[in-house]
């Protein structure tokens, strides 16, 4: 280690965050297996990087590093990302607590969806995830083990937008 360097442990998770439920004009939702946690499938979820950073930034962002999907694309333009308008405030798991700043439980989560074609490649971050499927949304909503992501996967022939 060089001088004056520290071995700094990693700043605690800033509590908002965005859930992006990726989807096919079809309705088939992309749903991402969890590394940490074989067995548990999402959307692609994450934590601001910043407090003031904006929360259509985190979700492209994330999208871009769990699957690699690049909003603003050709293939997947920008007005593909929609705001669903949608807060969801619930309490961090205690197996993840440890992630976020002493007493903080819950985290505020801003909904978010995104329609790409149904042969978009995804590349998945394999230390984040291990395997991805594609499923109709209301199977996709039933293999969820978040309640909050099952929730915004059964509003999505209300919320998406229309083609």
């Amino acid at each position: 280690m060089l001088a004056g360097m520290t071995d700094s442990p990693r700043p605690p998770k800033i509590p908002e965050s965005v859930l992006v439920v990726i989807h096919s004009p079809a309705l088939d939702v992309l749903l991402i297996e969890r590394a940490d946690k074989p067995g548990f499938w999402q959307s692609v979820t994450g934590s601001k990087d910043h407090l003031d950073e904006p929360a259509a930034m985190t979700a492209r962002r994330e999208v871009a590093e769990e699957t690699g999907i690049v909003i603003g694309s050709a293939a997947v333009p920008d007005d593909a990302l929609v705001d669903w308008a949608l807060r969801n405030v619930y309490e961090i798991y205690p197996v993840w607590r440890h992630r976020y700043a002493p007493g903080v439980t819950h985290n505020t989560e801003h909904v978010f969806g995104l329609t790409v074609p149904r042969d978009t490649p995804v590349v998945l971050a394999p230390r984040e995830h291990l395997q991805h499927v594609w499923l109709p949304w209301r199977e996709a909503a039933d293999r969820c083990f978040s309640p909050s992501n099952a929730e915004a996967i059964l509003q999505l022939p209300r919320l998406r937008k229309a083609p």
